[in-house]
């Protein structure tokens, strides 16, 4: 099947501003990002963003990118945006990464788009089981409750999402920044109104279940950390370096 994976980015983030042009061993961290989605080697990749900086630094070290407006509420109707002006015919699935995740494991991006096909799915994404107290309580980190106790073999439907600290914890699993949409069911969703929810909670992925678009999960191998603060900058930037 036809994949494109396209990186939302920009440079307005509210917790770390400007986070996509950080460097770690001299390399923007949007840049890093897209260069390990290119090396999974599932489909085209191109970088959706309203700023010229970003585009002029991803075209700087060698990828795709495409300037959008910057009238979005989500990465997601970005990446519908980019996803038109491209004008790629036969595109099966769309792969939506992180722009800030640029640790997350290629063998989980594979294994999320094997999985969407294997089970003939409308939108997926993958959750970790490194959840400790520290992430439970941290509303920084993402949570899905699953329908059934996450594995390696399955692709369960994802209940709910949410930031809060959960008490009862039975199939908790923590979310990573990553969708895989069927070409049709990201048309659904970008022609669907914010719903309620995601906007009290800030969760786009909260649009799709209040609108019937069933979400599965897939268990990643690793959980990536993702770039939301300068103290999670600053503990990516040690773990690369240190890696290099």
């Amino acid at each position: 099947m036809k994949t494109l994976v396209i990186i939302p980015s920009r440079m307005s983030a509210t917790r770390l501003p400007g986070k996509p042009l950080l460097k770690i061993n001299g390399l923007s961290i949007i840049s890093h990002v897209f260069k390990r989605a290119e090396k999974a080697n599932v489909g085209e990749v191109v970088v959706a963003t309203e700023n010229t900086e970003i585009v002029d630094d991803v075209k700087k070290n060698g990828g795709l990118a495409v300037l959008t407006t910057n009238q979005h509420n989500t990465g997601t109707d970005r990446i519908y945006e980019a996803l038109q002006k491209m004008n790629i015919s036969n595109v099966d699935l769309i792969m939506n990464l992180q722009g800030d995740e640029p640790l997350i494991d290629i063998n989980d991006i594979k294994n999320l788009k094997n999985k969407m096909i294997e089970n003939n799915s409308e939108l997926g994404t993958l959750a970790s089981e490194t959840l400790n107290e520290e992430k439970y309580k941290n509303q920084n980190v993402v949570k899905v409750k699953t329908k059934e106790n996450l594995s390696i073999s399955n692709f369960p439907e994802a209940i709910n999402f949410t930031r809060e600290n959960i008490e009862f914890r039975k199939n908790i699993y923590h979310h990573l920044g990553i969708y895989c949409y069927r070409k049709e069911a990201l048309e659904k969703f970008v022609s669907c109104n914010q719903s309620s929810n995601e906007i009290k909670y800030k969760l786009e992925q909260l649009r799709a279940i209040d609108n019937n678009i069933k979400i599965n999960v897939a268990l990643a191998k690793s959980s990536s950390i993702g770039v939301d603060t300068k103290e999670d900058f600053v503990a990516i930037k040690k773990i690369m370096e240190y890696k290099s």
